[in-house]
């Protein structure tokens, strides 16, 4: 058997150094999604635990798991929102000249502050015309659909600030200007 020896010079790796955090590039409803994200985590855990390994299962977890992800995604639409990572088609941005670009954009833009508007005034009367109580826990479904339309709300102040950086800088994350491409 040969033996292998090298010195600790020959050996080397290579670590990537993390990325550093930037306060700066989060809000504060990223902040709020990340504690309803690991409540959720916390609840499903739970769920698992008193089914598989007590035998018993706790009977609110199911229904609260539901109601906390309905809050991470629509929490979540708002960061989305934000960094304008939402879905969208690109394909035609890349064949348009400039001016038919911002005017899709801006379009775009509009269309969706509407469509948040719209979907929020649709929640906001859900949430005043809903009476019923969460089936295992004693809480009015009304506060999850309160806290959708915070959701909403969000989400059209995030547009209308995305709206309103794309004019000043004359172009959006839609379009392909000569250093994207």
């Amino acid at each position: 058997m040969s033996e292998d020896h090298r010195s600790t010079d020959e050996v080397t790796f290579d670590v990537p150094d993390d990325d550093v955090f930037d306060a700066k590039a989060y809000a504060p409803e990223d902040y709020v999604t990340l504690a309803v994200f690991w409540v959720l985590a916390f609840d499903v855990f739970l769920q698992f635990f008193s089914r598989y390994v007590l035998g018993n299962s706790i009977a609110w977890t199911e229904e609260m798991a539901r109601y906390l992800l309905v809050i991470v995604g629509f929490l979540g639409s708002a960061m989305a929102v934000r960094k304008c990572s939402h879905i969208a088609v690109e394909f035609f941005y890349r064949y348009m000249p400039g001016i038919v670009g911002r005017t899709m954009s801006t379009l775009v833009d509009l269309v969706s502050i509407a469509f948040y508007l719209a979907i929020g005034w649709v929640t906001f009367k859900l949430a005043n015309q809903t009476d019923s109580m969460m089936v295992s826990v004693d809480i009015p479904k009304s506060l999850l659909y309160y806290v959708v339309l915070i959701g909403y709300v969000l989400m059209i102040f995030r547009a209308v600030q995305a709206m309103i950086r794309h004019w000043r800088e004359g172009t959006s994350e839609l379009m392909f200007t000569d250093d994207k491409r």
